[in-house]
């Protein structure tokens, strides 16, 4: 999308990101920024006054200039969208799956609002199609909180919902009704902003054979020790987080065999881990602080290390000069 304004002048191009897409905009250095959010608008319905743009971590005041507020030609700009101030059908943006949560309603004053829709053919619809597949897919939907209906999947035996994809949006809590999910065997929370305090822990220990559980992609420092009641995980993603450690009663996950760790502070890991979880195979460290002299110091590294090697017999057979020892990434493969 392009916009360019017509006045003549010295003028810098600039780069607005809002809603997943790029506006790609010309205007004069000496144009003020509410100037910049009038000429949005049109592009974006987005009133002036429920813009706010961001230019390096800084709100942009309506009465400063280009130049004053130091935009310079390629400046990238945020513009975030205040909910309800919009014009015609709201705003618009890449990924309009956003809008199907919303209804718009024209007020007595002709002013126009968006407001959730709480229940509706389509929704009920979804619901069918979520216990006849036995699949919850949401995955980039937009969601900033899980939607009611999800529960509803967890309440008969014969159509409970085997898989919560919730993946690649801007989720923060995961409240104890998820402890209604009892068949939930692949509970994917990739890409939210879940933080470790946000989460009921109690409600998933109540998924007694959940299998594969991934928070990659969030802010969670730590796990509570109730972890290690999920007895029926085979493989735990909780790569890219802000992790210093791991529970103990990590060990007490008989089952598990993936764990992958990637991209976190941690200085240590369980001291159960390679001799309780017998079935350990693959474990992905790279970036995550653990070095392999500290995995050579934890019981059970050489059986865990046996097991590594005798599954990945073939990947390393063909790696010319390929070497035996432990490759922090080698697992990822």
């Amino acid at each position: 999308m392009e916009i360019a304004d017509e006045v003549p002048g010295e003028t810098v191009k600039l780069q607005i990101k809002f809603g997943g897409e790029t506006i790609r905009m010309s205007m004069l250095t000496d144009s003020t920024i509410a100037d910049l959010k009038e000429l949005l608008k049109s592009s974006t319905n987005v009133l002036p006054r429920g813009q706010k743009l961001i230019h390096k971590g800084k709100v942009l005041i309506d009465s400063n200039t280009l130049r004053t507020s130091e935009i310079k030609n390629g400046s990238k700009i945020m513009l975030m969208a205040a909910e309800g101030l919009h014009q015609g059908e709201g705003p618009r943006i890449k990924n309009a799956s956003v809008l199907s949560n919303y209804r718009k309603i024209t007020n007595a004053d002709r002013t126009i609002k968006f407001v959730p829709i709480l229940a509706t053919p389509m929704a009920d619809s979804r619901i069918k199609r979520w216990k006849i597949t036995r699949v919850i897919g949401l995955a980039e939907s937009n969601l900033k909180a899980i939607p009611e209906e999800v529960w509803e999947c967890g309440s008969s035996s014969g159509s409970c919902a085997k898989v919560l994809d919730l993946s690649n949006n801007f989720i923060r809590d995961i409240p104890i009704n998820i402890s209604c999910l009892t068949r939930i065997e692949k509970l994917i929370l990739n890409s939210n902003e879940i933080s470790d305090d946000s989460v009921s822990w109690e409600g998933l220990t109540q998924l007694k054979i959940l299998k594969y559980l991934s928070f990659d992609k969030n802010k969670i420092i730590a796990i509570p020790s109730c972890i290690g009641d999920c007895s029926s995980l085979v493989e735990v993603d909780i790569s890219s987080n802000l992790l210093g450690e791991l529970p103990e009663t990590f060990g007490n996950l008989q089952k598990l065999k993936v764990l992958h760790l990637n991209h976190n502070g941690l200085e240590s890991l369980p001291s159960t881990l390679f001799k309780n979880c017998v079935e350990l195979s693959t474990l992905n460290i790279h970036k995550a602080g653990i070095t392999t002299d500290m995995l050579h110091k934890i019981e059970g590294w050489e059986d865990f290390d046996k097991r590594r090697r005798l599954k990945y017999q073939k990947q390393l057979d063909f790696r010319a000069g390929g070497s035996a020892e432990f490759d922090e990434g080698a697992d990822q493969n």
